[in-house]
């Protein structure tokens, strides 16, 4: 087994016939098994059938289980849409947070990859180096902006995994609410969240990185 990521490795390096898949092909049928079944659901043998193969011919283009992981977590960071920068870092950056919640709810297994396994790959480095682009021109240095976005996909996929459980905040809630119904707990009891209809994420967003790359750095 190679201590290598999957992309520093030839494709089809096995032996045998003529490569007769492409990484693309498996990589694709495997979001679509993630996007069906979640990722318990991703295995070689059920990978397999959704291509209509034996999960053996599979090793000949993927080692282990972890090489699809890795391979699906940065093909869908394909998805983003890296327009030039606009001069406008932060707008840029919430632009790029909104997209990522997009993206981890469009792939609901997503989010556990990222806060599990952040292995970059081609994709991934697309979207790092947009970021850098984006602050070229900010004085933070450069292991602050690579915190940034760090902390920029860290809170985007916890908010998206919690949307992804919507019954898990809805027992949470009606316990908050039981405990605070016996008035041992006053400053709960005070909370207002106000939701309200708007997005909190954009501000939350803009608060955290304008925290963290501040223009004065």
């Amino acid at each position: 087994m190679s201590s290598e990521l999957i992309w520093m490795r030839p494709e089809g390096s096995g032996v045998g016939r003529p490569a007769g898949r492409t990484r693309l092909e498996i990589t694709e049928a495997a979001v679509r098994v993630a996007d069906r079944d979640g990722l318990t659901g991703v295995s070689m043998r059920h990978v397999a059938a959704e291509l209509g193969t034996g999960a053996g011919s599979l090793y000949r283009y993927v080692e282990t289980r972890e090489d699809l992981l890795d391979l699906m977590a940065d093909h869908v960071a394909g998805e983003y849409r890296l327009d030039a920068p606009t001069g406008a870092w932060l707008d840029d950056l919430v632009a790029l947070g909104l997209q990522a919640r997009e993206i981890h709810r469009r792939h609901p297994w997503l989010p556990e990859l990222t806060l599990t396994r952040p292995v970059t790959g081609p994709n991934g480095l697309e979207v790092t180096e947009h970021v850098l682009a984006v602050l070229a021109d900010h004085p933070a240095p450069d292991g602050e902006k690579l915190v940034a976005l760090a902390m920029l996909t860290a809170v985007v996929a916890a908010i998206a995994r919690a949307e992804a459980s919507p019954i898990d905040l809805h027992r949470s809630a009606r316990f908050v609410a039981h405990v605070v119904a016996r008035g041992h707990h006053p400053h709960l009891a005070a909370l207002d969240p106000a939701p309200g209809d708007a997005d909190p994420l954009p501000e939350a967003l803009r608060r955290i990185l304008g925290g963290l790359l501040p223009t004065g750095s």
